[in-house]
């Protein structure tokens, strides 16, 4: 019996005592409290056992919050103002290239810079620079994947930068200046970008060479050996592609033609972009399972949205917007939701085998936050990727900017891993 019943009952005993006038009365009286404590007592015994069997070191609010991180939602949120401003800036990250340094190539607004991802149930904490680097302490990470999975990694650089810089040996590894590879001697931490847009094998078909929208062959069933070669030393693999699927191309599968996205080819069945950038991830996901000494953990990054208006990036489409949406401006539809789900429903399938390994696949949803940030790309600020200085870069994101809360997100995952 709970303590608190015991003292209840105590108390009615001695009003019973004082009780002394008639045997009559002291019966009534008598039966009076047995009916009240048959009550109370079952009623005390149920709240007690109720009550948690807390840890004396930790408190209830410790509990609370404990609770709360493991059942949040982090990619489910809002855009809110933040006064403070970004981790960093382009004067003290020396890393940050050209393309991404809006402010050095004269971005007047710097609004875009002061918001911050809340999410509704929760808090999404803050980056970390020394956390992060112990919990990558004697360990390595791999990029892979294109120009904005790159992106993200030059945010990282930039991040990890306010405790210290690394090493670049990436002669050592590549002569591919789109690849690049990292040491942060002082911590044992390796960090790397693979450059593999496609994620699988290619090939240019235009007769007249390589151009941004010059026809490629896609060999759907063939994962790229640009990343496929080197990722099996890797513990964590951080895997994304996108823009580059809306090209011109023929997809291949045993090395015979199955389909092609806008080739204008009568003789080859036209199918979806959606159909190539399934069975990429497919195969990419397929691979880092059947690799014999791959034992990472696989991070999906889900697709990142562009933001042209007024038209296409080569019809003079620009992003010149200097706030974000609201969940009630902009919704998450079309082609966005398409590329979007395909991931997914690669990623869950793989998920399922990958578990039966004992390897790990989970996911960065960056999609939602970042749909509603038309004003965090370069624009005209920046030198454009596709060599053409009329044209904007809707694409690509500025540094600092929104795509530093891809790695506010990945910090969270690594601590939920860790």
């Amino acid at each position: 019996m709970h303590i608190s019943c015991f003292t209840q009952f105590s108390n009615m005993k001695n009003l019973d005592g004082k009780n002394t006038q008639q045997n009559s009365s002291r019966k009534l009286l008598l039966l009076a409290l047995i009916l009240v404590l048959l009550t109370i007592i079952p009623l005390c015994m149920l709240t007690s056992s109720h009550l948690p069997q807390s840890s004396p070191n930790i408190n209830r609010s410790s509990l609370k919050r404990i609770k709360s991180e493991k059942q949040c939602d982090v990619y489910s949120g809002k855009w809110v103002p933040y006064p403070k401003g970004p981790y960093y800036t382009n004067a003290t990250c020396h890393l940050i290239i050209d393309q991404q340094n809006c402010m050095k190539s004269g971005r007047q607004d710097t609004e875009f810079m002061k918001w911050r991802w809340k999410p509704y149930e929760c808090e999404l904490s803050l980056f970390d620079a020394n956390q992060f680097l112990e919990l990558v302490r004697g360990k390595s990470m791999a990029f892979v994947g294109d120009s904005v999975g790159r992106n993200q990694m030059q945010s990282l650089l930039c991040l990890l930068g306010k405790v210290v810089y690394p090493q670049d040996l990436s002669y050592k590894y590549t002569s591919d200046t789109n690849s690049k590879h990292y040491f942060y001697a002082d911590y044992k931490f390796n960090l790397a970008t693979l450059w593999s847009p496609f994620l699988v094998k290619t090939a240019d078909a235009d007769p007249s060479g390589h151009s941004f929208n010059s026809l490629m062959n896609l060999y759907l069933d063939e994962a790229d050996e640009a990343w496929v070669s080197q990722i099996e030393r890797f513990d964590y693999v951080i895997i994304s592609a996108g823009q580059w699927f809306f090209r011109p191309l023929v997809y291949y599968k045993n090395r015979k033609v199955v389909g092609c996205h806008i080739c204008h080819n009568k003789n080859i069945t036209a199918v979806s972009k959606y159909y190539g950038y399934k069975m990429a991830f497919r195969t990419a996901f397929q691979t880092l399972i059947r690799l014999r000494n791959y034992k990472g953990i696989t991070i999906l990054r889900t697709f990142s949205p562009a933001h042209f208006e007024n038209g296409a990036w080569n019809e003079g489409g620009n992003c010149a917007r200097t706030r974000p949406f609201t969940s009630q401006e902009m919704k998450l539809d079309g082609y966005i939701l398409d590329f979007y789900l395909t991931q997914v429903e690669e990623l869950r399938k793989a998920e399922k085998q990958a578990r039966r390994k004992g390897l790990k696949f989970t996911s960065l949803n960056t999609t939602e936050a970042m749909l509603l940030r038309p004003d965090g790309h370069p624009n005209h600020s920046g030198r454009s990727p596709h060599g053409n200085s009329s044209a904007a870069d809707c694409v690509h994101w500025c540094l600092p900017g929104p795509i530093d809360t891809w790695n506010e997100f990945l910090f969270y995952v690594l601590k939920q891993e860790g």
